[in-house]
């Protein structure tokens, strides 16, 4: 099993410009996210994908990078298009991975990565289930829905299903078997991907599956520049 690992970056950004260019404790944040991410025991190698020079010469001078066109949507066709650069390579599976969570857990990584050897699986996520029930009413926290067989069903932003109980808390981590990941870039967008502003709606709505995994880390994100004081909080190096 023949695992990339893509962390897509770019410097645009509308609440915080230049974010993976961030001081971290002294390192740039998509250098932090990096080094977590060749912690793991699955990927075979892990590339920057970008579209800016200066994020570019950043990570040449502690990891693989590459340059990407600058009009992508999403990080998922930005990784696609890494594939296609590499295809001589010979890659399984792709694992889509955030460039905001500098202490993203390699083990978070590996527990995504193993979901793979369920062979019918053609996308992977994760998963976390949440007790908070102030946040079922909240659209910014994702729940997924589930059958017994842990593939999704649904995501949501304002949950019909969990009535006054724990639900499972959406973690923005994708992985996909490389033909896959060569087929979705090229679908058309659903009503409800539009609707609710989730790309994953596309893929069930096209039918594909998904499977997710149930994982008990979670990582801070940086959104904005104050998130960067928080991270600091838990940086194990500063």
């Amino acid at each position: 099993m023949k695992i990339l690992g893509i962390i897509p970056a770019r410097y645009e950004s509308a609440r915080f410009p230049g974010k993976p260019l961030a001081d971290i404790g002294g390192k740039p944040m998509i250098q932090r996210v990096y080094e977590q991410c060749i912690k793991t025991k699955n990927l075979s190698k892990v590339i920057v994908a970008t579209d800016d020079f200066r994020i570019f010469d950043a990570v040449k001078q502690f990891g693989n990078v590459v340059m990407t066109h600058a009009d992508h949507l999403n990080g998922t066709s930005r990784c696609a298009e890494v594939l296609e650069m590499i295809k001589n390579e010979g890659f399984d599976y792709v694992i889509n991975i955030q460039g905001d969570e500098p202490l993203i857990h390699p083990e978070q990584i590996d527990e995504l990565a193993i979901l793979f050897r369920d062979e019918t699986a053609q996308i992977v996520t994760q998963a976390i289930k949440e007790h908070d029930l102030v946040m079922l009413d909240n659209p910014n926290i994702v729940k997924v829905i589930m059958d017994e067989k842990n593939f999704a069903i649904d995501f949501q932003r304002k949950s019909t299903v969990y009535p006054n109980q724990p639900f499972y808390k959406h973690i923005g981590i994708y992985g996909f078997t490389t033909e896959v990941l060569k087929q979705i870039v090229h679908l058309l967008p659903t009503s409800n991907e539009k609707e609710r502003k989730l790309e994953q709606m596309r893929w069930l709505d096209h039918g594909y599956l998904i499977k997710v995994g149930v994982t008990q880390y979670e990582s801070v994100s940086v959104d904005v520049p104050s998130d960067v004081e928080e991270v600091l909080k838990f940086l194990p190096d500063k």
